[in-house]
């Protein structure tokens, strides 16, 4: 079943959907140049949303957890991205352990690690799944919410690698794991364990690409050059592929102290966007999303459409902003240029999340919210997933058809979607303690 899709299809995007049909071959051509000169991530999930005259990526995520939520007809795209990317980082790979995330008790994350299993393994590598929660001691097998299986296995380390001790699991055995690589699906909010710390495996993706290191900001910065280079390539407004933003990089929502700065900020970035909706001719109210500079999960975010809402949150809301993802508390925040989202399933809020591995766009999905507007975050509980609404995967676009048709609208997707994939890669780049 194709779930019924609808969008804003009117304004200056059908005119920006138009130029990148009718430019593919310099759009491809300037990629393969990009791609040259930075090295793609393992994987990634990119958070895009669309108005109808502004399509823009919101988030990048570097240890992406919904692989369960994508097309199942896709897969192929997944194995065949996988085996490219599995080459390039170790090309005698035979054997690879998966490090998930700590919480078991997410059933639907743990589906997300199966599919993940599934993956690797089509791509032809032998995959085992390790743990690094300290309450799992032995080998223990996981059943996901819709009766999947998953083993993990406590991580052993033997000087400077991980390894999986052999072991008997319901009667069979199961030999010692060394592998060539470590895939991480997990973003290391927490800071990053002993266990993993000078490691002579490669890990993947690297440890500099987790939240304690990360920020929003340095990827929203290396964004901003990327699109600058590439709105010079199709002579647009880079406005339209963009969301303004600032930081505040001294914040402490229950001392009440960098509320001034946050305030001005919020002042100054409002007044900006108004003047570009008044150039388009945008009706809306312009509004901007405050949240912390570091971490996932949709938490630590709030939609401020004046300097008064952050001037006097109460202590309900000071709660929810100052903590995110493992107890870490915020003391930076980006706030972001808001981009309201008209796109719709089932007359519920919708916003597309585009997967990538190496450098190829492998699928996506609606994230899905009933409970929220068209100017909030859908990253929260209560949102579900519905695969992406194309017949076909993004990389066929039909030249023959309207900017509107349904791969044409998936191929704009999916060139934003890969802005933001090569805005990581350089942040990657700049952060690696390697170049420094």
């Amino acid at each position: 079943m194709v779930p019924h899709l609808t969008t804003a299809l009117s304004g200056p995007l059908l005119s920006l959907e138009k130029r990148m049909l009718s430019d593919i071959p310099k759009i491809e051509h300037w990629f393969r140049s990009q791609w040259l000169e930075y090295a793609s991530p393992f994987y990634a999930s990119v958070d895009l949303r669309n108005s109808g005259f502004k399509l823009a990526p919101v988030d990048t995520n570097l240890f992406p957890g919904g692989f369960n939520n994508l097309n199942p007809e896709f897969i192929s795209l997944s194995v065949q991205a996988a085996q490219v990317a599995v080459e390039k980082v170790c090309p005698e790979a035979h054997h690879l352990m998966i490090i998930p995330e700590n919480h078991t008790r997410n059933t639907y994350y743990l589906r997300n690690v199966v599919e993940l299993v599934t993956i690797m393994k089509a791509a032809g590598l032998d995959v085992r799944v390790g743990t690094i929660n300290p309450e799992i001691t032995e080998p223990t097998t996981f059943e996901t919410h819709d009766g999947q299986k998953l083993l993990l296995e406590p991580v052993v380390r033997e000087k400077n690698r991980v390894k999986l001790n052999a072991c008997t699991v319901d009667g069979v055995d199961l030999k010692a794991f060394d592998s060539c690589a470590i895939l991480l699906n997990n973003d290391l909010s927490g800071g990053v364990p002993e266990i993993l710390k000078d490691l002579e495996q490669d890990l993947i993706p690297p440890l500099h690409a987790g939240w304690h290191v990360r920020r929003k900001s340095q990827h929203f910065a290396a964004y901003n050059r990327v699109v600058a280079d590439f709105s010079k390539l199709l002579e647009i407004d880079e406005w339209l592929l963009n969301p303004y933003f600032e930081t505040c990089g001294e914040i402490d929502f229950h001392a009440r102290t960098g509320e001034y700065c946050l305030a001005l900020k919020v002042e100054e970035l409002l007044a900006k966007i108004k003047i570009k909706y008044a150039e388009y001719g945008i009706k809306q109210d312009p509004f901007v999303i405050v949240k912390a500079d570091a971490g996932t999960y949709g938490m630590g975010i709030m939609t401020v459409k004046s300097p008064e809402d952050v001037r006097d949150l109460n202590r309900k809301a000071r709660n929810k902003m100052s903590v995110i993802k493992e107890g870490q508390q915020v003391t930076e925040v980006i706030i972001q240029e808001g981009v309201y989202t008209f796109e719709s399933i089932n007359d519920a809020v919708a916003e597309p999340v585009v997967y990538m591995m190496d450098h190829f766009v492998i699928g996506g999905f609606y994230r899905v919210h009933t409970g929220r507007d068209v100017d909030e975050n859908l990253n929260a509980p209560g949102s579900h997933f519905v695969p992406l609404a194309f017949e076909k995967p993004c990389t066929l676009p039909d030249c023959t058809g309207q900017p509107d048709t349904v791969p044409n609208r998936f191929y704009a997707y999916g060139v934003v979607a890969r802005l933001a994939l090569l805005a990581a890669a350089i942040e990657l780049q700049e952060n690696d303690p390697l170049n420094h």
